[in-house]
């Protein structure tokens, strides 16, 4: 059916066409269009000259042939190259110097270092200069590193050759040579290089299929079709005669919003053609099932929709790092006390004539979140799910039925089965001989009709597309389910239809392509044609599909599918009660459901349906509304055929996994670019959602005021209903209004939800979502999970991305902070890597301000007894004497604080007190002729052959430890950790039980954990001895690192 263009004739860009310009009526023309005839009729000067860059829309002339008169000013766009690298050769060292001394650390060292070069200290600033040095350098060789691999991956991409039409010819060029307005071909399997307008495919039709994966996770087929009149062109020869003008938006992020037009030049006339989201192929998307297509750049580089929902790397910070700032913030303020009180005392002892005493001023030498998240937000396709769509059950006319070994199985005895055993058949054609079904010719025959309307149905209404067809032999006989893989390959822009299709294909009913306006289907051999009347799409309002075909007996039939809401209201017919409850039934099993439905037209009504559709179909004023309205009309008085229940296969243990999450205190929220029925049911069966949980939905707003309306109703609802768990659906659309001027009000309805799912969102969505709860007062820690390029925004954004390395490719995973295989993962990484790193990190800084103040204090200390001369040990023996306690102690102590040992905590911890003293007598025991002094020669050696100086080391030592190792005892055994307890365990392997079984009862006096601690050390405690067994009810403290044994002791290993 070919639709009515509007042609208005223009003053032609070129010199060798002059023509009058025709008026057209303005209340025929499309907003856009109107626009431009009031830019060219209204304005003189309008004629040949382009808006400037900075304005709404942008005009490109295909193949670049610019009017040749003076008027025009070319517009100018940016080129076609890719840049998602960090730094260059010229601004590495300045920009990569900024934001290391960001960090707080770097830049107290940094001035520490700067004081120490400006002023005489008692300490080298090599000892300041030389650590930080060596975190600089290292740190920029890291991020120097691994911004070249991202150099290297650009150059890649830029350097990809692709083809252009350029000069009447093909000519092959690299991809960032692509210019806005050049012709491009893309061949099968190959990756769009620019976003581009569909202008031909090796179809007649102009359609051509692709996947976005890459871009919103879904890996279902899109069909994209070209406007008719370049269609036709599908040479290089043709279109190097096209004479054509797009005017089309400034680039923008949405990936599922494109407007523009295009003006065909044809004989003399313009000919006006809408263009939409169907028209415009992504860059990142791939061309499947499609030879070969020819489109047209408009967006390039930069500015194609996926660079604009990339978010630029910024560095992040943790929660420790920032904890660390203020103990550096503190540490501050205690030097600077301790100088300012030296400073006041030093200039009080150098007043006092009678302390007047020669001054001795001599020159002397990442963190991670994952144990802290609060927030968890991961993706769903290919991250929770596999993907893969599997038919599981279906009801036909009442009769509920299981798929089993690629057979069907009814759950019950048909209502005139005198037996109750459960019939059994693989084809349609074991209808008629299976026991079960055997009552009477007429009910046989009408059984068999039911069925073979129901796979007809599913085998019809849909837009499924064949790959390879190869027809010989299929459907003789009865169906083998492996035979539909070897023969036929279905691609689909939903995964539910595609298994739908070959389900109907195992059992009898084979689509075996579409040609032009026909569709063929075998039915057990025998090969039916279908022509395709009209296909009246699915939107998110209607919730259904339809298509309307002519039978080979000439009987017009309406098919219709979609969601159960919105197919029983309009049934008149079938069993309707019955199937309801089998759906219901297969919601409850986390299956995807759909209704069947069918209607028959007279000639006169389907005159009456052609006559509106097509009145619809060219309004070129209010076109959706008067579709709506016609479908409206078509898709009732339905007679129900059935249902089906369909499984998308979740990967393994996610539901566990998320149940995990939420026990620990977690709140997940699903983010995906899939459709808002989709969503719902995989959360459903994953466990994000439960079937007790209230499901509130944000859907389908269309203004602010409409948008908070709705969110006060939702909060009044939270508020009024007593329900202990709400979970939140949410689509793109209505998101973005919330968060326009809403965000406080969607972040109380968010807070107040257990769970939270965001449908139909853009990448960069997707990080605006989680920037805002990452700015919300609480400030909570959050974590992005994803597999695709999709997520690459919100794993940047969040403060821990993990990337999955999964069927999307390895571009989650490169810009993530960790990368796992599978979902299940998550779990172990959180509780286990994640809280034992957190206790590492945590002892670190600790550790580090631990040993900052021992080095300090010392010093402040000796100032009251040198009167505050800023001398450091004046007495360099004594000097040394200090320093090799607190070298001996520091070290000790983080000996103390080392809960597994292995060769290299070995190896760093002794081999710190070997190197001191090794170095100290390499240092001190040679006249080194490069330094001007050495106050410390022989002075090392003279200490180590004192008695009394080695005493007073060990005396020291044992002193500054002695509470920690007592403290340590004292834990250890009256508040023992689960992980101690299983040492003990292994340790007493006599006692088959813990001994400390008799140790640990709970709601005892600290005298009686201490007189069971001495029976335990005399020996006296024994397993004969213990009246109470340990059980899950047992204190577990903060510092308990049992988690990483994984081997859980329970009550009855004793």
């Amino acid at each position: 059916m070919k639709v009515p263009t509007l042609r208005v004739q223009w003053e032609l860009q070129l010199p060798a066409y002059t023509t009058a310009t025709a008026v057209a009526d303005p209340s025929q023309i499309c907003d856009l269009g109107w626009r431009l005839w009031q830019h060219q009729n209204l304005n003189p000067l309008s004629k040949g000259f382009d808006p400037p860059h900075q304005s709404d829309t942008r005009t490109i002339y295909i193949a670049n042939r610019f009017p040749l008169n003076g008027l025009y000013t070319p517009q100018k766009f940016i080129d076609n190259r890719i840049i998602s690298s960090k730094y260059t050769v010229w601004n590495f060292v300045p920009k990569n110097l900024f934001e290391q001394f960001r960090r707080v650390a770097n830049f107290y060292f940094l001035i520490i270092f700067l004081v120490q070069l400006m002023i005489d200290t008692p300490t080298s600033p090599i000892t300041s200069g030389l650590p930080l040095f060596f975190v600089i350098t290292v740190t920029a060789i890291k991020q120097g590193y691994e911004d070249w691999l991202r150099h290297i991956s650009d150059n890649e991409v830029n350097a990809a050759p692709v083809y252009v039409v350029r000069s009447g010819g093909l000519v092959k060029t690299r991809s960032r040579n692509i210019r806005v307005g050049d012709i491009v071909r893309v061949a099968k399997d190959e990756v769009f290089p620019a976003d581009l307008v569909l202008l031909s495919s090796d179809r007649l039709d102009g359609s051509c299929h692709i996947t976005t994966a890459s871009l919103d996770g879904e890996t279902n087929l899109k069909t994209h079709v070209a406007v008719p009149e370049t269609a036709v062109l599908q040479t290089v020869a043709n279109l190097d005669t096209l004479i054509a003008v797009i005017e089309c938006q400034q680039p923008e992020a949405d990936l599922y919003r494109f407007m523009g037009r295009m003006i065909i030049t044809q004989q003399m006339e313009e000919i006006v053609r809408p263009l939409g989201p169907e028209s415009l192929l992504l860059r990142g998307a791939r061309l499947k099932n499609t030879k070969e297509i020819f489109g047209v750049a408009v967006y390039t580089g930069m500015e194609t929709k996926m660079a604009l929902n990339y978010k630029s790397k910024s560095q992040k910070r943790s929660a420790v790092e920032k904890s660390m700032n203020t103990f550096l913030i503190i540490y501050l303020i205690i030097l600077i006390s301790e100088a300012i009180i030296s400073t006041i005392l030093k200039y009080t002892w150098q007043a006092e004539e009678k302390w007047d005493e020669p001054w001795y001023n001599q020159k002397t030498e990442h963190q991670r979140n994952s144990s802290k998240v609060e927030y968890v937000f991961t993706d769903k396709t290919g991250t929770l799910t596999e993907n893969e769509m599997q038919f599981r059950e279906c009801s036909i006319n009442g009769v509920k039925y299981q798929e089993m070994n690629g057979r069907l199985v009814s759950e019950g005895p048909t209502p005139d089965s005198l037996e109750g055993n459960s019939s059994y058949f693989s084809s349609i054609s074991h209808l008629a001989t299976s026991s079960s079904f055997r009552t009477s010719p007429e009910n046989d025959t009408e059984l068999i009709k039911e069925h073979d309307l129901f796979f007809k149905a599913v085998s019809l209404c849909h837009t499924v597309q064949i790959s390879s067809v190869q027809t010989d032999g299929i459907g003789d006989g009865p169906w083998q389910s492996n035979f539909a893989s070897s023969q036929l390959e279905y691609y689909a822009s939903s995964p539910d239809e595609k298994a739908l299709v070959e389900a109907a294909a195992r059992f009898g009913i084979v689509f075996i392509g579409n040609s032009e306006e026909t569709m063929e289907v075998k039915t057990l051999g025998k090969l039916e044609r279908y022509k395709l009347l009209h296909i009246l799409e699915f939107d998110s309002d209607r919730r259904r599909m339809s298509v309307i075909v002519q039978a080979p007996s000439g009987e017009k039939l309406l098919f219709a599918k979609g969601a159960e809401s919105s197919i029983l209201p309009q049934c008149i017919g079938g069993e309707i009660e019955k199937t309801r409850i089998h759906v219901d039934e297969f919601a409850l099993k986390g299956l995807r459901t759909l209704c069947m439905a069918y209607r028959r037209f007279t000639s006169k009504e389907y005159e009456e349906i052609d006559r509106r559709l097509f009145e619809a179909r060219t309004a070129l004023q209010q076109r959706e509304e008067k579709l709506a309205d016609v479908f409206q009309f078509i898709e009732k008085d339905l007679i129900l055929l059935g249902a089906t229940a369909v499984e998308d296969k979740l990967q393994d243990k996610v539901r566990e996994t998320i149940e995990a999450l939420r026990m620990a205190g977690i709140k997940v929220w699903v983010l995906t670019g899939d459709k808002h029925e989709t969503a719902v049911s995989v959360s459903l069966s994953c466990g994000h959602f439960h079937r007790t949980m209230n499901i509130l939905e944000l859907i389908n707003q269309k203004s602010d005021s409409e948008c908070a309306e709705k969110l006060r109703q939702l909060a009044r609802r939270i508020t009024e209903d007593h329900v202990i768990q709400h979970g939140l659906v949410v689509d793109g659309t209505s998101l973005s209004l919330a968060l326009r001027e809403h965000e406080k009000l969607f972040m109380e309805v968010c807070r107040n939800c257990s769970a939270v799912l965001c449908c139909r969102m853009a990448p960069l969505q997707k990080a605006k979502v989680i920037r805002l709860i990452k700015i919300s007062p609480e400030k909570p820690i959050t974590l992005a999970v994803g597999d695709g390029a999709n997520d690459v925004s919100m794993i940047q954004e969040a403060h821990v991305g993990i990337g999955i390395m999964g069927k999307e490719g390895r571009q989650a995973a490169r810009n993530s902070d960790y990368a796992i295989a599978r979902f299940k993962f998550l779990s172990k990484l959180l509780f286990v890597h994640g809280h034992f790193y957190y206790i590492r990190i945590a002892t670190l800084v600790q550790y580090f301000f631990y040993k900052n103040v021992c080095f300090i204090t010392p010093q402040f200390l000796y100032q009251f007894y040198c009167l505050f001369s800023q001398q450091m040990f004046g007495n360099w023996t004594f000097g040394t004497l200090v320093f090799t306690v607190m070298v001996i102690t520091v070290t000790a102590k983080m000996a103390l604080e080392t809960h597994f040992w292995t060769w290299i905590n070995h190896l760093v911890t002794w081999g710190s007190i070997l190197f001191y003293f090794i170095f100290s007598l390499f240092y001190g025991g040679i006249l080194w002729p490069f330094l001007g002094s050495q106050n410390m020669y022989f002075v090392f050696i003279e200490l180590l052959s004192s008695g009394s100086a080695w005493f007073a080391i060990i005396l020291m030592v044992v002193t500054c430890l002695f509470l920690d190792i007592v403290k340590k005892v004292f834990d250890r055994q009256l508040h023992p950790t689960n992980i101690e307890k299983a040492q003990l365990t292994e340790t007493n392997s006599s006692i088959k039980c813990l001994d400390s079984m008799c140790c640990f009862s709970e709601g005892e006096t600290a005298c009686a954990s201490v007189g069971r601690m001495l029976e335990r050390v005399i020996g006296r405690c024994s397993p004969t001895h213990v009246s109470r067994s340990w059980s899950a009810s047992d204190p577990f403290y903060t510092n308990d690192r049992s988690i990483l044994t994984l081997s859980t002791m329970d009550s009855s290993t004793c």
